[in-house]
């Protein structure tokens, strides 16, 4: 998608690694944007625009407040739908955080290859909505992970909107650190929970197996 002409507008060069992410033209801010899906994330070191919809699943947006470098990731944490774990693993919580962990690490190793540096990093967080009664901890959980994770790597949290029960609009531009957050109405909730639905069997079938270390 890189280089891509929309009308009278040329996007600038993704990063290595993103030209799969679906980019466009935001007529209404007169910038470039990246949308994300569940399980995807986006690095940029241009002023860029990038756009989110969260229901239970959580976002960190993450950048170096001095280099201008960042990005927004869009995952929620695998759950045992049978109670057995996943590949006759026992211990759900160690499956889950290890999921968390890879969805995180990947995104800031991508910032700091980039340019950034872990002492500049700064985080704003979205989403973990209660969107289906029989799964009300779900969101609560994606919460509890992303606050710990990022405690626990010393990247303050400048900002966050998270939990309640509506599915969000996020919009992030780490060149500046500005966000804008738009609650939905109901009617796009089915849309959202069907998305996260698909999303979730997903990483519940296959969940990831490796370990990412930060430099």
């Amino acid at each position: 998608m890189s280089g891509l002409k929309s009308a009278s507008h040329v996007l600038p060069q993704a990063l290595p690694g993103f030209e799969q992410i679906n980019r466009y033209w935001d007529q209404g801010r007169d910038q470039a944007a990246a949308k994300i899906l569940p399980g995807e994330y986006y690095v940029t070191s241009n002023n860029e625009l990038i756009v989110t919809v969260l229901g239970s699943c959580v976002s960190a947006c993450i950048r170096d407040r001095v280099f201008g470098v960042g990005g927004m990731n869009h995952f929620m944490l695998p759950i045992s739908t049978d109670g057995k774990g996943w590949n006759g693993a026992a211990d759900i919580v160690s499956t889950a955080t290890r999921y968390g962990n890879y969805a995180m690490e990947h995104m800031i190793n991508d910032i700091l290859k980039n340019g950034g540096h872990k002492k500049h990093l700064e985080a704003k967080i979205f989403g973990g909505g209660r969107m289906m009664e029989a799964l009300s901890d779900i969101g609560a959980r994606n919460i509890e992970f992303v606050r710990e994770y990022l405690s626990t790597e010393g990247i303050p949290v400048v900002s966050e909107d998270v939990g309640d029960k509506y599915p969000r609009k996020v919009m992030y531009i780490p060149s500046t650190g500005k966000a804008f957050m738009k609650r939905l109405k109901h009617l796009h909730n089915d849309t959202v929970i069907q998305r996260e639905n698909r999303y979730r069997t997903e990483i519940a079938a296959e969940p990831v197996a490796g370990e990412v270390e930060l430099f």
